[in-house]
């Protein structure tokens, strides 16, 4: 026999999961740092993140984040040093999608998570 504490817990977890959230509908922000260097290390925190090497002489990143009303927001983006630290996400009883696109110049090392990786290119 399951307690009614228990099943209006089971049932706002349903009902949370059958509303969805999706990134790709989330308006865009932008957001732009200076280079530092000749290396950029991107640490999202398991946020899918697109690396694109541009024609350009800054970094620019996109965050589309979608959250439920209610959800405890933990959004961030910051360069300090060499590293550009991303974080997008919610907490608690909560329910939030999101993904970055950080464009670099062709010339910038990048690593992510601290290990070298490649660039799709666009021409």
């Amino acid at each position: 026999m399951r307690s009614p504490a228990l099943a209006a817990a089971l049932l706002a977890v349903g009902a949370l999961t059958a509303c969805s959230v999706d990134a790709k509908n989330a308006e865009p922000q932008h957001k732009t740092f200076p280079l530092p260097g000749k290396t950029l290390d991107v640490r999202a925190h398991g946020t899918p993140t697109d690396l694109v090497a541009a024609d350009r002489e800054d970094i620019e990143v996109t965050r589309w984040f979608d959250a439920k009303v209610g959800s405890k927001k933990q959004l961030r983006w910051k360069l300090d040093s060499d590293t550009l630290d991303l974080e997008a996400g919610c907490t608690g009883l909560a329910l939030c999608d999101a993904r970055f696109r950080v464009e670099v110049p062709r010339e910038l090392a990048v690593l992510r998570d601290g290990r070298p990786t490649k660039l799709r290119g666009e021409r």
